[in-house]
């Protein structure tokens, strides 16, 4: 059919997520309960990555940003709360 979008073209940001070529991300990274697990996870991705074009704190809180900007209003809000604490702790991570 003409004019059809498949899902990959339609979930764009969801994509980028899944194949960032900036950092490896553990599966389900953005689902997890512990905020502390989640950024120490982004922190060792985006320290270990050598594709990635910014230092690692950017990296990693960028990737954590995006994830919660473009999840929106689909985010459950205790997972919201649980993400936006996982940047707390990247920034203690990064002694930011």
């Amino acid at each position: 059919m003409a004019g059809k979008k498949d899902k990959s073209s339609e979930y764009w940001s969801a994509r980028v997520t899944e194949e960032s070529q900036a950092l490896d991300l553990e599966e389900g990274i953005f689902t997890w309960k512990d905020p502390r697990k989640i950024a120490r996870s982004l922190k060792e991705s985006a320290e270990a990555s050598r594709r990635r074009k910014s230092s690692p704190y950017r990296s990693a809180m960028s990737m954590l940003v995006f994830y919660i900007n473009r999840a929106g209003g689909n985010l459950d809000r205790d997972q919201k709360k649980i993400l936006e604490r996982a940047k707390d702790e990247l920034r203690r991570l990064f002694n930011q």
